[in-house]
């Protein structure tokens, strides 16, 4: 595969961002098999935008050559209370992460915090050191990474997550750092410290995150109007049915504009992948059925007044419960993976 190519498969959507392209063409240039990392606290059931909008964006890069990795932060989960901070539940949740993605990126590794920390004292020597070169504002302010604002009273673990993010990196040995944006500020509190532990710094991509289902809050930041696994009506879950898919994108918040339209933006997700025309059908009395090949139209004919909102939502509903079958499918063959979140009646 030529160079354009695989810079063309790095830089399609949901990509958001990249830190910088240079230095991404300079590594495909010279590396046929750069390593990558994207790592996930173990925690609540997977949705849409967790698995399989990175997880596509996890396929384009393996397309593109790179050893794809998912670390699953076992350690981390404990750190931020994930599932209690119950180190039990936390492993037996991580066998259905892994399953998960094996399903929607073949090609992936899976890597667990655990498995890389074991025995391996370097890895908190560095932890250590990295440590040395970030104040404890710097810190305060990724703990945005934790999902938690800076007003909230952090316990002393959760101070060293930021640094044992970056220095996951490093161990794992990624040349490029894969993530949402809400990530962000971890990778570049990788990229600023690495050139002083004598590291070369990793490149950042940064995807796209799907907004929450539910109108946002007045006043609400960015971190909150995104799809949570602790709030079931913002997001679609992987597991949810045809007839609940239909149930909450029926009732999400849909405005006449596009910015800002979660409906447009699952649209802009899954419908079209890989030259896929979105069909829409509604009664003749309406207009009857109507096909588009490309967001950009379906975008310009909500915009225009020509597509009703319902007619929308249930065109969505039908283009993402397609993408799910195939994951509820095998995971109703494998209901003993989730029998965590039974057990503990939670999905954080």
């Amino acid at each position: 595969m030529d160079l354009e190519t695989r810079l063309e498969l790095v830089k399609r959507e949901p990509t958001q961002e990249i830190v910088v392209e240079s230095e991404l063409r300079e590594l495909l240039e010279t590396n046929a098999k750069p390593g990558h990392y994207i790592g996930y606290e173990v925690s609540g059931i997977l949705h849409v935008g967790s698995l399989l909008l990175a997880g596509r964006k996890i396929n384009d890069l393996a397309k593109a050559g790179f050893k794809t990795r998912v670390f699953l932060a076992d350690w981390h989960s404990v750190i931020n209370n994930k599932l209690g901070g119950d180190w039990d539940a936390i492993l037996s949740a991580s066998k259905y992460y892994e399953e998960a993605f094996k399903l929607v990126c073949p090609s992936v590794q899976i890597v667990r915090g655990s498995e890389l920390y074991h025995g391996n004292d370097d890895y908190w020597k560095d932890v250590v050191k990295f440590s040395k070169h970030v104040t404890l504002a710097r810190a305060t302010r990724c703990m945005q990474v934790l999902g938690r604002s800076e007003k909230e009273t952090l316990d002393v673990a959760q101070y060293i997550y930021p640094s044992m993010q970056a220095v996951d990196i490093r161990h794992i040995h990624a040349d490029l750092a894969h993530a949402g944006m809400d990530q962000r500020k971890a990778h570049m509190l990788a990229r600023d410290v690495f050139p002083a532990m004598g590291w070369k710094p990793p490149i950042a991509l940064h995807h796209s995150l799907l907004p929450s289902l539910l109108k946002p809050e007045e006043g609400a930041g960015r971190m909150d109007s995104k799809m949570s696994k602790s709030k079931p009506d913002s997001g679609v879950f992987v597991h949810d049915s045809a007839e609940e898919i239909r149930r909450k994108i029926n009732k999400a918040y849909c405005p006449a504009e596009t910015e800002g339209n979660p409906v447009l933006m699952l649209a802009k997700a899954f419908a079209f992948r890989e030259g896929k025309a979105m069909e829409i059908e509604r009664p003749e009395k309406f207009g009857g059925d109507v096909s588009f090949e490309s967001y950009a139209q379906l975008e310009t004919a909500y915009a225009g007044g020509k597509l009703h909102a319902g007619d929308l939502k249930s065109g969505v509903a039908a283009a993402v419960d397609a993408v799910v079958k195939p994951v509820r499918e095998h995971f109703e063959k494998r209901k003993d993976l989730l029998a965590v979140y039974d057990k503990a009646q939670i999905t954080r």
